[in-house]
């Protein structure tokens, strides 16, 4: 959540940096007009009470001399029924600005570059050039129904379309990916590793701004106690410290988390509904940072390294990408994309994303630390990133290491965990 201090005196800038994301912001102009009201508000009601006070006490000395207090009594009445009213009218602004900044997103850094969607995407650096055959490739959903390990028609009867039964040496490349991922990143880059809930409650949506923007690609369970299917680590591993203040001598905290997460993608109808690129269900290992505000971008350049990392042992080609303000999501101020090269689509495909949110998810989780010793509390920077997205990278080795006779070479690295070096048909 934007910080209305900040709102109220960079007005301006703060509805230009935002406007960059394709919208128009100057709403916010209504909400400090009211944020002023409120603070008048405030002002006056707290003058009535003090002066509401002074009267009762001027009752208490009438009716002791034996005198009529009764003007005065009157005079107290009114005050009363005028701070109600004012009390009234405060809670019901505070709550319209709440709502207001609750739906605001994350101001785009100033040096993100600018554009609308992710055709103005800034290329940052590649690994390896794309991998070339000499055959005709194929797509990972015909690889994967020839070799038997991805069955698709009967995930569709048991749940439905975009959700898949790995079998085989197929559910075995999963669950080797997870082991892998999680191995590297809490052994090589000193991650804590976590397993959290794959249940959440609306407040942990809000706190991490999933709520209430995106209400309606979350999977609602039908109960009274406000529960969601996690639609990302990020989101149990951000509130593992809402409302908590942070020793400054633990930060950073850097967890990795597996996860199965789950979408409706009602915003992605008709998108990449062969395969298992976009499904409702899917496996994920996340990174998730706590940091101190001015090392906040290091933190996310070593995460990104992190990230980087796992595609660079499995060999597979890829490309870094800078977000542009259109594309950049809601809670965040900077953010990478990994995109890996599908032979099969013979393209760039987004593998994970590294991003900074700065204090942005911290106000809404109130989640601080104290700078130093009698120092006020101030709110930490969060970060998060794929480590990476594991169906997607499934997919990246099925197209990137796929043979002539239609069997997938396991990467080098993965052999120990998969126990064969090849995945054949039969």
């Amino acid at each position: 959540m934007l910080d209305i201090k900040y709102i109220r005196e960079n007005l301006g800038e703060a509805i230009n940096l935002l406007n960059r994301r394709g919208e128009d912001f100057s709403y916010l102009e209504d909400v400090v007009k009211k944020d002023n009201y409120r603070k008048q508000a405030i002002t006056k009601a707290q003058e009535l009470k003090t002066e509401k006070n002074e009267l009762s006490k001027e009752i208490g000395k009438l009716k002791q001399a034996g005198e009529d207090a009764s003007d005065i009594i009157a005079k107290v009445k009114a005050h009363g029924e005028e701070i109600k009213g004012l009390d009234e009218k405060i809670k019901t602004i505070e709550s319209e600005i709440r709502d207001a900044l609750l739906r605001t997103p994350n101001l785009p850094h100033p040096m993100t570059p600018i554009g609308e969607d992710e055709e103005d995407n800034l290329e940052i650096s590649t690994f390896r050039e794309p991998t070339t055959f000499d055959f005709e490739p194929k797509a990972h959903d015909e690889l994967g129904e020839a070799l038997d390990i991805l069955d698709f028609e009967r995930a569709g009867k048991i749940a439905g379309s975009r959700f898949v039964v790995y079998k085989g040496l197929g559910a075995r490349l999963e669950r080797s990916l997870i082991q892998f991922m999680m191995d590297v990143h809490a052994d090589k880059h000193g991650y804590e590793e976590i397993i959290p809930p794959y249940i959440v409650n609306g407040t942990s949506m809000t706190a991490t701004g999933q709520f209430p923007k995106f209400k309606e690609d979350a999977f609602h369970i039908e109960d009274d106690r406000d529960f969601y299917l996690n639609p990302t680590a990020e989101v149990p591993a951000i509130n593992l410290h809402r409302d908590e203040v942070i020793d400054k001598d633990n930060l950073p905290l850097k967890y990795v988390a597996f996860t199965t997460a789950f979408r409706q993608e009602a915003g992605s109808a008709g998108k990449d509904t062969r395969g298992i690129l976009r499904q409702h269900q899917f496996n994920k290992v996340e990174l998730i940072k706590f940091s101190e505000p001015d090392k906040s971008y290091d933190a996310l350049e070593s995460m990104l390294a992190d990230s980087e990392a796992i595609l660079k042992m499995l060999e597979i080609p890829y490309r870094v990408v800078e977000l542009c303000t259109g594309d950049l999501g809601f809670s965040m101020r900077k953010t990478y994309d990994l995109e890996v090269w599908l032979p099969g689509q013979n393209r760039y495909r987004e593998i994970g994303s590294i991003s900074n949110a700065e204090d942005y998810q911290a106000r809404r989780g109130n989640i601080k630390y104290r700078p130093k010793k009698d120092a006020s509390l101030a709110y930490v920077h969060t970060l998060n990133g794929s480590g990476l997205a594991v169906g997607r990278t499934v997919i990246a080795i099925m197209e990137n290491y796929q043979q002539s006779d239609g069997s997938i070479k396991i990467p080098e690295v993965l052999v120990p965990y998969m126990h064969v070096d090849a995945i054949k048909k039969g």
